[in-house]
Order: structure tokens, then C-alpha cells, then sequence
């Protein structure tokens, strides 16, 4: 019983640091908010390899997960956003719409992700934590960000989550039964790291997260262009041919 607990409780773990992210942004501390859901997002990627290794997956825990990470990548995200750069410089419709459009999106991301079967070794869309990180750590740079760039990034984060762009699964990397002891030690240290250097962690992290939403984006990019070359051919082919 105890052993089927332990992923729950790193999902649990992630669902209080995007409660804790929330409040810290209310007060204007986005820094703090920041970390909090940086460090959420190694608690997400935890639960479930710990699960996979203890052999104790569950449609609850899969079920607390999405609801967990509504909140610590959809709902905390957007209001960091929110507090720190579209409710002083953003008309408050605008500002209100804009920031509800992330969490709805993440939502139905996750409800799709729940129901629809995805392609081994992809997610369909981009996963809610790294449109979250991204979002979260963009907004410690509203001061050196055009807000109305800032409008358009939270808007496109959105699209890409409910988009049929496909990104690469990195959750089947496994983690082995025998360094399941070692997970606390590495949240630790990632804790002590992210407290340590509050502002580095955060650019590093962002760095990392937008080549990762980037990469989906060019890959589709790539696709589009081998279909419409290959169309194209299709289309010339028959010409050459009625003309010989």
C-alpha cells in the first residue's frame, strides 16, 4: 500500500508547489513562483518513472497527475504572467482573456492526451509542463519584453498545446527500481541549486524549453515542405509525361 503511494506523492508534491507558485506571485514575488514551477516540473517527470519502476501505475495516479498539472502549469503560469506583466500594462479585458486562455488550453490538452491514443514516442501537441516552464520563467523578463510580445508568446504557448504538432516523449526513459532512493536526493539538490542562483536557473531552463517547443515547430515546418514538394512532383509528373 505504502509502495503504490509514492508516485502519488510526488504528483502531490507538484500540485502544492503550484499552489505555493500562486500565492508567491499574489504577493509579487514571481521570482520565487518561478522556481516553484521549475522545480514542479521535476516532480511531474518523477512520478511517473517511479511509478513505471515500482510496477504501481494506476489510472488514479494518471488521472491526479492531469489535474495536478492544470494547476501547476496552466492556472500558476498564467497568473505569474498575469501579476508580473498584464495587469499594470495590459488593458484588464485583454489581460483577463489572454491569461484564462492558457489553462483552458492546457486543460483540453491534457483531456486529449487522457482520451485519444498518441504516437509512440510522441506527444500530440505540446505537453502542458514545458509550455508552463516556458511561460513561467518568460515572465521574469517583462521588464526587458515588450508586454505585447510577452501577449503573443502566452497565446502562442495555447496554440501549440491544443495543436496537432507532435514533440518527443522523453517519459519512457526509464528509471531503474535500485536509484529509486536516489529521486530525494536529487530533488534536494535541484531545490538547493534553484535557491542558490534564483536567476541563472530560471534563463537556463527557459533556454532549454524554448528549443524544445522550437524544435517541435521546425520538425513540422520540415514536414510541410516534403509534402508540398512531394505534391508538386505529383503534379508535374503527368505534365512531363502528356508532353512526351
Amino acid at each position: 500500500m505504502i509502495t503504490k503511494s509514492i508516485p502519488n506523492l510526488f504528483t502531490v508534491g507538484n500540485l502544492f508547489l503550484g499552489v505555493l507558485s500562486i500565492i508567491l506571485a499574489f504577493n509579487d514575488r514571481a521570482d520565487g513562483a518561478a522556481l516553484l514551477v521549475i522545480i514542479a516540473m521535476l516532480l511531474d517527470g518523477l512520478d511517473g518513472r517511479v511509478a513505471r519502476a515500482l510496477n504501481v501505475q494506476s489510472e488514479f495516479g494518471k488521472e491526479l497527475d492531469s489535474l495536478s498539472d492544470v494547476i501547476s502549469f496552466g492556472v500558476a503560469p498564467a497568473f505569474i504572467m498575469y501579476q508580473a506583466a498584464f495587469s499594470t500594462d495590459v488593458s484588464e479585458p485583454l489581460a483577463w482573456i489572454i491569461t484564462a486562455i492558457f489553462p483552458i488550453c492546457g486543460a483540453l490538452r491534457l483531456a486529449r492526451f487522457n482520451v485519444i491514443e498518441g504516437i509512440p514516442g510522441y506527444f500530440i501537441g505540446l505537453p502542458i509542463p514545458a509550455a508552463g516552464g516556458v511561460l513561467a520563467t518568460l515572465a521574469l523578463f517583462d521588464k526587458d519584453v515588450n508586454v505585447y510580445l510577452l501577449l503573443l508568446a502566452t497565446l502562442s504557448l495555447s496554440y501549440l498545446m491544443v495543436s496537432n504538432i507532435k514533440y518527443p516523449n522523453f517519459k519512457k526513459l526509464g528509471l531503474p527500481r535500485a536509484a529509486i532512493w536516489a529521486v530525494p536526493l536529487v530533488v534536494a539538490a535541484a531545490v538547493i541549486l534553484a535557491f542558490m542562483f534564483p536567476r541563472a536557473i530560471p534563463k537556463f531552463i527557459l533556454g532549454l524549453l524554448l528549443l524544445y517547443a522550437l524544435w517541435g515547430l521546425k520538425k513540422n515546418v520540415d514536414r510541410l515542405v516534403v509534402i508540398r514538394r512531394k505534391k508538386r512532383s505529383r503534379e508535374e509528373n503527368p505534365r512531363s509525361k502528356h508532353s512526351a
